[in-house]
């Protein structure tokens, strides 16, 4: 049996309500249906993100080792196993097996005791992720795959009614800006594989390579969009030119539409926290202004 943890449940009720209780319900059935279909045992306690369950195992065939990873479908999951499947382990985890009806999939086992949230040196860091991502993005996404473009359409819808729920008229001039950024380079929306999700806590390390990206919620689009998570990982405004001019350099992004498409990005995260009836993040602004 496995115990889901309290967290997972309590996180996949607040963002998933009914369709996240049942997922976790279902969860120790769902581990146990997949044990026995992939012929696997546990080797270890379960560890969880925001939305997914990961089971460290060994296949009982050869002892190889892998994780089981259990997590509700969704318009950003959906596609992970399309992007591990296209990248094959060059630059990212290794996709074993998947299970398209549920989305569980079985990946290699990284080392989460060598993750780059670890490593003291934050420009280190970024520029870790800054070659991962001029590696993955340089793959052109497959067909069907969900498109910034629709995104970024549907952001641009949203945005009035967000602008009026702003108090402060300096922050609502501001994210106002942000959609006028994106309004610039809408036309160009891109066509590259990208992750969208490249924090630092999602890059691990293996035997077989130095550093892997883990858990894509991949887009169609511009590498640009990929930049925030880097720029605001432990954030220090005055790092953040380094930080920008070190990741386009890398990525060799045109500058002013990298930084179009990074306010893009901080105006998607202003759209859901003022539609979720939560402030605006104070680190978010300040890295608008800096931006701007």
């Amino acid at each position: 049996m496995i115990d889901v943890p309290e967290e997972l449940a309590e996180t996949q009720e607040k963002i998933n309500g009914a369709a996240g209780r049942a997922f976790i319900t279902d969860l120790p059935h769902l581990t146990a249906t997949f044990l026995d279909r992939w012929a696997l045992r546990p080797d270890g306690p379960p560890m969880h993100g925001m939305c997914a369950l990961v089971v460290p195992v060994l296949r009982t065939t050869d002892n190889t080792p892998a994780v089981l990873k259990l997590q509700l479908l969704d318009d950003e999951s959906e596609g992970e196993p399309i992007a591990l499947r296209i990248w094959n382990g060059d630059g990212a985890v290794r996709l074993l097996d998947h299970d398209d009806e549920t989305g569980t999939m079985l990946l290699e086992r990284l080392d989460p005791a060598r993750m780059l949230s670890y490593e003291p040196d934050s420009r280190k860091a970024v520029l870790v992720v800054a070659h991962l991502l001029a590696h993955l993005t340089a793959t052109p996404a497959p067909p069907g795959m969900r498109r910034l473009a629709d995104i970024a359409a549907d952001l641009l819808n949203r945005t009035p009614p967000v602008l009026n729920r702003i108090p402060d008229p300096t922050d609502r001039r501001l994210i106002a800006d942000c959609a006028a950024a994106l309004r610039e380079v809408i036309a160009e929306p891109g066509d590259r594989l990208l992750h969208w999700d490249l924090h630092f806590d999602n890059v691990l390390a293996a035997d077989r390579s130095p550093w892997l990206a883990i858990d894509p919620k991949p887009l169609a689009g511009d590498p640009a969009f990929d930049l925030w998570p880097a720029l605001d990982n432990r954030f220090d405004p005055d790092e953040v030119p380094w930080r920008f001019d070190a990741m386009t350099d890398v990525l060799n992004l045109d500058r002013e539409r990298a930084r179009a498409w990074t306010l893009a990005r901080l105006l998607q995260n202003a759209v859901w926290e003022v539609e979720e009836g939560r402030p605006l993040s104070a680190d978010d602004l300040e890295l608008a202004r800096r931006l701007r």
